[in-house]
């Protein structure tokens, strides 16, 4: 546990927390008499599992510990969102907690992604994560939906993967900026076991990618030029745009505009030329099926 006056915030927060909601809230019966607000303390340690006078202490900001999993079935039971929860593992002094893998896609990001074709553009991470993207995108480096959603990876795509990396036209240099970019965003969360995983994993599936790691570079992503050879539509000069959507999640648009004419219309016609694929695709359950074929349609007509 953290330093005293962050222990008292940490009391206070649960205390707030606990007092905003109702037996009804989370599923149990309101009674008779009740002194307080919201939950009772008993209440909360029973949905959490934890003793009562272990969690009043808590509440008390007492000098005690507690384990991210106890920290993450209290946030749980005080049904706190992200960024509560994140909140509450700060005020602990324990590791921020990963996020929900789709929570950086909204309905508005994949209108956005729809209205820029047929120029490719796609939601990321900061860990590369590819979340959501437009058919353009999706055809660029083949057909991305081959690959199961946890492998929708542009690091791990352009150190494991053939296509990716032929439709390079300077290999080399795509790969040390990427990995440039991804250790400088590790640094923002070098505590969080599903980047320890993921370091981890890409170590030991790319003997190119291990080297340029332990290199230790770090670098930012200024807009540039990306050069590519796509099979079909030949040499592509797209001019790279990187911008938050959420800073707070982690999530960014990727575009990837034509930088010329011939650029324009290759991408026209790759566009076209999978015409009967849906505009926008993401694994995020958070796709309104319904409001998303409406755009499509409107943008198709």
């Amino acid at each position: 546990m953290a330093a005293a006056g962050q222990r008292d915030e940490f009391a206070a927060f649960l205390r707030t927390r606990r007092a905003r909601l109702r037996p009804a809230d989370v599923g149990l019966p309101a009674g008779t008499r009740r002194r307080v607000a919201g939950l009772r303390r008993e209440e909360v340690a029973q949905l959490a599992g934890v003793g009562l006078t272990w969690y009043t202490w808590l509440e008390q900001g007492r000098p005690i510990a507690a384990s991210p999993q106890v920290l993450g079935a209290i946030a749980r039971a005080l049904r706190m969102n992200d960024d509560e929860r994140e909140h509450l593992f700060v005020l602990a002094g324990a590791p921020a907690p990963d996020r929900d893998r789709h929570a950086c896609v909204s309905q508005p990001h994949l209108a956005l992604l729809a209205r820029l074709m047929p120029s490719p553009a796609a939601v990321q991470t900061a860990r590369f994560d590819i979340r959501a993207y437009n058919r353009s995108y999706r055809f660029l480096f083949g057909d991305l939906d081959r690959h199961p959603p946890e492998d929708r990876n542009c690091a791990v795509r352009i150190f494991t993967d053939p296509q990716w990396q032929s439709a390079h036209v300077d290999l080399r240099n795509a790969q040390e900026r990427i990995v440039a970019r991804l250790r400088a965003a590790y640094g923002h969360h070098h505590d969080e076991p599903g980047w320890q995983r993921f370091i981890a994993e890409l170590d030991a599936r790319s003997p190119v990618f291990r080297e340029l790691w332990l290199r230790g570079d770090v670098g930012g992503e200024p807009n540039s030029v990306k050069q590519l050879v796509h099979p079909l539509f030949g040499p592509l000069r797209l001019e790279t745009t990187s911008l938050w959507l959420e800073e707070s999640l982690f999530s960014r648009l990727v575009l990837f505009a034509p930088a010329d004419a011939e650029t324009a219309r290759a991408l026209e016609l790759l566009a076209a030329s999978h015409a009967d694929e849906p505009v926008v695709e993401s694994d995020a359950p958070v796709v309104d099926a319904g409001a998303l074929a409406a755009d499509s349609a409107a943008l198709a007509g």
